[in-house]
């Protein structure tokens, strides 16, 4: 079972405490931009970058000896071989935070120390709540006899996703925001996220930080171990699901990669 690495209490305070800022922040910028459609391209890009220098700033100024990686920041090759970096992303979902009525868009900020996820928060702001470490969220218990509900990407479901589902004869929730899938999990709405189609570190520490101290399992989708900091962030799958659920989902994964070679 995945363990986070030590973090002092008031990380996690301070993780749940930024997502929540940043998620109040891009609410109020989505309520300026009304229902125009016009302004919904603007307003993605407000929301990225506002919210983007807000964490920054506010992560300079309570950590200042800390790194950060952020989606919408310039790299910096300092935080490679840091005791403390920062990987947050800003906006996760700024296609659905561009739709109006859409909930499925999230704020992430994870701590991750010594290469190891350490605290995190997801934001869920259209629906008022923050997920985090400061205060690890108890998931439900499954329904018994009930098939397994796959959360999945709406717009390009992975073939590798849609075998696994298949073959556990799952029932499909297609949803944005790989934040706000993962927290559907955490809620119980949910059994598994399997996601194949690649992801960077941001789209997926704080979420998996989150599930982790919830008690769920995470790994890659083949059941592999993930890794954090590297040198390139691109994170090819991420499974979070019930622990019980994991071999089934990463053997069905196995087989077929197994399957594919051999061809």
């Amino acid at each position: 079972m995945t363990i986070l690495a030590a973090a002092p209490e008031d990380d996690h305070r301070l993780a749940h405490d930024l997502a929540t800022r940043a998620g109040e922040l891009l609410l109020a910028l989505r309520a300026e931009a009304g229902g125009s459609s016009s302004e919904r391209w603007t307003l993605r890009d407000e929301g990225d970058l506002g919210s983007h220098h807000f964490l920054v700033d506010e992560l300079r100024a309570a950590r200042p000896d800390d790194r950060v990686l952020s989606e919408e920041g310039a790299e910096d090759r300092r935080r490679l071989g840091a005791h403390r970096v920062w990987i947050v992303d800003p906006l996760d979902g700024t296609r659905e935070f561009g739709e109006a009525g859409r909930i499925d868009w999230a704020v992430h900020v994870a701590l991750v120390v010594d290469d190891r996820l350490a605290a995190g928060a997801v934001a869920i702001p259209a629906m008022g709540v923050t997920y985090s470490t400061a205060s690890p969220p108890e998931v439900p218990p499954a329904d018994e006899g009930a098939a397994p509900r796959f959360v999945l990407s709406r717009s390009r479901p992975h073939p590798a996703t849609l075998l696994a589902a298949e073959a556990l004869s799952a029932e499909l929730i297609p949803m944005g925001s790989a934040g706000a899938k993962a927290m559907a999990v955490v809620r119980g709405d949910a059994d598994v996220y399997a996601h194949a189609g690649g992801q960077y570190e941001w789209d997926s520490a704080a979420p998996a930080a989150v599930a982790i101290a919830a008690g769920l399992h995470v790994s890659g989708i083949d059941g592999s171990a993930l890794h954090w900091n590297k040198p390139d962030p691109w994170q090819p799958h991420l499974l979070i699901c019930r622990p019980s659920l994991a071999e089934p989902v990463a053997s069905v994964v196995r087989a077929a990669v197994a399957a594919s070679e051999g061809a």
